[in-house]
């Protein structure tokens, strides 16, 4: 499908583009009259050298300050640090000379700095470089600000479970992704200072930089004599422009093809790698965020675990605070008899993984896989071959499906020999099919190793797949822990029953020994209970099958509506003001028609809360 524009917007930006392009434009003409005779070469390349330098120099120290600068006003939230941001962008709104002023107040010969300094700051190459140094350096710390918080901090993350201390996760992490737009800032520094005049000029005069000696020339001799000097800038200009243009079009990304690509594992596993122990996961987390307050106790006793909840329950927090990237008033994280809540995140050894697992985008799988700081190659290889990995070693991660992502970022947690693998939602942004495709993988995979997981999900029947034991939380709190068979079989409450998504579940009442009210006017007769005294209120459950459409049957029940789950017929059913859900592809079964149901009480459940 061919893309259109507003035509409003086609006009405006013609409008714009043919201003731009017309000083050009009006300038060949005047090539012709250039007076090439009366030019002094020896100060014109001298002029040249000054402002080549002057700016590569400035560019240097602004790259030096202004990458740490722009870091840090990305990374903080505090009122000093927004008024900090707002001062070093100054230059750009003050007209050049303004700059130019205040730099000899603080620079001048009269000046503190002036008088200790001996006037060596004025009038010299090193005040070229403090002007341009004053006024260019907004356009890098501009541009590094930006890129630094468009990097998502959990690639940091990441670095840091994979062994990363906070200085190295800057220098191989985070500074080479944000690099190409502070690369194109530290450019447009480089150009800003080459062409800086306004505060060059009141700062030092001499030596001439090569727009003041444009200045002097065209003061002295007219246009004819200044046009030769125009060369060297358009010439940096249109150089500039071209390098720009060519690494654009030299950008190629094969990640259009191979995202929607297979998303199935298609390794096969040659041998298991299980390695039997009985290390087993306990926490004791708390913490305050504002209003929120998470307090979650949690000793599972088996290694496949997930945690439910809604969004904004604390889940993710959870996870967090297990790994080590929060803070929290009471975080105690042991894993068998080792004590992880004393350890920073990156000497716990924990594989985390966000919800596109957290890849770096700068490096090739065969990086990913050896930048765990305690990696082992023997290992590397051998999750290669298990995990058919072989063939991706130099593909970038745009390059991957999803599925073969998900096999990176485990491959790279476990060469660290990774004892605790935590997944953040790791299926929540993919359709059906292929979320269906990976769990199953990583299902395959779980059987493999001896590592912990913790799955946070909002799933339930992924929960259900990928672990043995749940913990549900909501608000902060725990709603019910436990082994998945019974959690599912007996939730603890009917908030608990919606967050698995169950039916059929209900809360009633023991209205005598041998007979429950399960809610309206539907009282059935059960089998006597020692355990459950008369008047105790009761979770219960009945399974769908237990009702079936009988003409003969005691009760009758009005069809409230019909869905599709799953390619499965549900009919929705009222039985005297109680609502049951049962799977059927009975025609007669059609949204307010009233039948004859017939109810198996032995397959009731009930259980107090």
């Amino acid at each position: 499908m061919k893309r259109t524009t507003a035509r409003p917007l086609r006009w405006l930006a013609a409008l714009l583009a043919v201003y731009l392009c017309a000083p050009f434009l009006a300038s060949i003409p005047q090539v012709g009259a250039a007076d090439w005779h009366g030019v002094d070469w020896t100060s014109t390349l001298s002029a040249v050298a000054v402002s080549a330098g002057s700016a590569s120099v400035a560019a240097f120290v602004i790259l030096l300050g202004g990458v740490p600068l722009g870091y840090l006003l990305a990374r903080s939230n505090s009122r000093k640090a927004a008024l900090l941001g707002f001062v070093v962008q100054l230059p750009l709104a003050l007209p050049p000379l303004t700059s130019g002023v205040l730099l000899l107040f603080l620079l001048g010969p009269y000046s503190w700095v002036g008088q200790l300094t001996g006037g060596a700051l004025t009038d010299s190459f090193a005040g070229i470089v403090l002007a341009e140094t004053f006024v260019a350096a907004p356009f890098l710390i501009i541009a590094a600000r930006s890129a630094f918080a468009a990097v998502d901090p959990v690639f940091e993350d990441v670095a840091a479970t994979l062994g990363h201390r906070a200085g190295s996760r800057f220098f191989r992490v985070t500074l080479p992704v944000a690099w190409p737009a502070i690369s194109a800032g530290l450019a447009l520094a480089w150009l800003r200072a080459f062409g800086e005049f306004g505060a060059t000029v009141m700062v030092a005069y001499h030596p001439y930089s090569l727009p003041v000696y444009t200045y002097v020339v065209f003061g002295g001799q007219g246009l004819p004599a200044m046009m030769p000097l125009l060369l060297p800038t358009l010439a940096i200009a249109v150089a500039c422009a071209a390098l720009s243009i060519y690494s654009r079009k030299g950008r190629v990304s094969l990640g259009a093809e191979l995202v929607n690509g297979d998303d199935a594992d298609d390794s096969t596993p040659a041998h298991r790698l299980v390695d039997e122990d009985d290390r087993r996961l306990s926490i004791v987390l708390k913490k305050r965020l504002g209003s929120f307050d998470l307090d979650i106790e949690w000793a599972p006793r088996t290694r496949r675990l997930a945690i439910i909840g809604t969004s904004g329950s604390g889940k993710s927090l959870t996870l967090r605070l297990i790994a080590g990237l929060e803070a929290g008033n009471t975080a105690t994280v042991t894993l068998g008899p080792s004590q992880l809540d004393t350890l920073p995140p990156e000497e716990r050894r924990i594989g985390y993984m966000p919800q596109d697992y957290g890849l770096f985008p700068h490096m090739t799988v065969a990086q990913q896989l050896a930048f765990p700081l305690s990696a082992d190659a023997a290992s590397a290889r051998q999750w290669v071959d298990q995990l058919g990995l072989s063939t991706l070693l130099g593909r970038l991660p745009r390059e991957l499906s999803f599925g073969q992502r998900q096999r990176v970022a485990l491959a790279r947690a476990l060469t660290q020999h990774s004892q605790l693998l935590l997944f953040d939602e790791p299926f929540a942004a993919l359709d059906t099919p292929r979320r269906r495709r990976l769990q199953q993988s990583l299902r395959a995979l779980q059987r493999e190793i001896s590592a912990v997981t913790v799955i946070v999900t909002h799933d339930p029947d992924e929960a259900a797949l990928l672990a043995d034991e749940v913990l549900l939380i909501e608000h902060g709190r725990v709603l019910q822990a436990g082994p998945v068979s019974e959690v599912f079989e007996r939730p603890a409450s009917m908030r608990v029953a919606q967050l698995l998504g169950l039916h059929n579940v209900g809360q009633g009442r023991l209205i005598e020994a041998d007979r429950v009210e399960l809610g309206g006017e539907l009282r059935l007769n059960i089998a006597r209970n020692p355990a459950l005294p008369v008047g105790q209120t009761v979770m219960w459950r009945l399974p769908a099958l237990a009702i079936t459409l009988s003409d003969e049957g005691p009760f009758e029940g009005t069809v409230d509506g019909i869905e599709l789950r799953r390619g499965e017929r549900y009919a929705r059913l009222k039985i005297r003001g109680v609502a049951f859900d049962i799977p059927s592809d009975d025609t007669r079964l059609k949204t307010g028609t009233s039948h004859r149901f017939s109810v198996d009480i032995d397959k009731l459940t009930i259980w107090s809360i």
